[in-house]
């Protein structure tokens, strides 16, 4: 009887809509409700209004959650530790950058219908082949996926064929990134250069700066985290999930049965970079800017800590990590700036010691 009741509980575990997943779900959704409700209906001088600043702040945080899942897909499930993820938001970012840039037209600086204000700072005569076609919205739309996926799919192709594992796959994904943040820098890159690409006006002809907009974008960003939530707890609970975990614990007896493990880790290491763009495309319209910063290496290690603090394998706790972070960085760099990294230094060190599977893992473990 016990033995039966703890398949029952596994299958339950292993269900797409477990109990954790729908309770995450729900506050995802009711928190999304009750920011709309609170800034549409409350006056600003309401206690209980929610202003558009702080829709916008929630709605870069969510972006960052969804990518902070995307990493943990294949760290907390598959065990690679990639230091790259940041090249992967940063790209889906500059592909919605340029659908922007090229809906300014002639309300630039400079008036040009055609050319970025950049461009024409810069005496560019003509559009470079590779902006062809980002003043359609669908074609920018899947550029979003294609670059950072197709990016990822080359480079897993050539590691993971070549078995390069552990630290060293670690460190060569922080090269790429790195790597890529140095090209982006210089200016006949042709994608702004130290400056990048800002001024954004609007979106589908609708403005950047109106509250309507802020709030659309927030609640799009909160339903792809639910989507990319959906998606990767589909993934991991198929037979191609139990595989990825098989490859975590024992890659070398997982190939040994007959899995072709590099296939696997190409095909999830390529899902992961796509969702990674599409959190990239959905927060610069709400920041307003895309830079080669984006490309940093210390932003793929601050992703890495986020699921660390919030807990590896559970999707969940890397949203839950992704906010707490990022709440606190907000307000150590308001009031105590040089403080920051020693702080998120120190909470890394903490998590490793006394908490390996992070906050989850300790509320787990006190409501065990």
């Amino acid at each position: 009887m016990e033995n039966s009741k703890t398949a029952a509980d596994i299958a339950k575990e292993n269900a797409l809509f477990d109990r954790k997943s729908v309770l995450f779900l729900v506050v995802l959704a009711a928190v999304c409700v009750f920011v709309a409700v609170t800034n549409m209906l409350f006056p600003e001088d309401s206690a209980l209004h929610v202003p558009t600043y702080t829709v916008s702040l929630l709605g870069k945080y969510l972006t960052y959650a969804l990518l902070a899942v995307a990493v943990d897909l294949i760290w907390g499930f598959m065990g690679v530790l990639s230091l790259g993820h940041a090249a992967f938001f940063a790209l889906g970012g500059y592909a919605m950058g340029m659908y922007l840039m090229r809906q300014i037209g002639d309300r630039g600086v400079y008036g040009n219908p055609e050319l970025p204000d950049f461009m024409v700072f810069l005496n560019w005569t003509e559009l470079p082949w590779f902006w062809s076609g980002f003043d359609n919205f669908g074609f920018a739309m899947l550029m979003v996926v294609l670059a950072p996926g197709l990016l990822a799919f080359i480079f897993g192709w050539l590691a993971f064929r070549s078995r390069v594992t552990g630290v060293y796959l670690s460190i060569i994904t922080q090269a790429l990134t790195y790597a890529l943040m140095l090209a982006f820098f210089r200016n006949e890159m042709g994608f702004g250069g130290n400056n990048g690409l800002t001024d954004f006006k609007d979106i589908l002809g609708f403005s950047l700066q109106g509250d309507g907009m802020r709030l659309t974008l927030f609640l799009v960003s909160g339903l792809a985290l639910a989507l990319g939530y959906i998606a990767c707890r589909y993934i991991t609970v198929s037979k191609l999930g139990r595989v990825t975990i098989a490859i975590r614990d024992a890659e070398s007896r997982t190939r040994f049965t007959g899995y072709k493990v590099h296939n696997i880790k190409l095909w999830i290491f390529t899902f992961s970079a796509a969702l990674a763009g599409i959190a990239g495309a959905l927060y610069v319209p709400q920041v307003g800017i895309i830079n080669p910063g984006e490309f940093s290496p210390l932003n793929s290690i601050e992703v890495v800590v986020w699921v660390a603090v919030g807990g590896r394998a559970t999707l969940y706790g890397a949203v839950v990590g992704a906010i707490v972070v990022n709440y606190a960085k907000s307000w150590f760099t308001a009031v105590l700036p040089e403080v920051w990294l020693f702080a998120l230094g120190g909470l890394f060190v903490l998590v490793t010691l006394f908490l390996p599977q992070g906050i989850v893992g300790l509320l787990r473990r006190r409501n065990a």
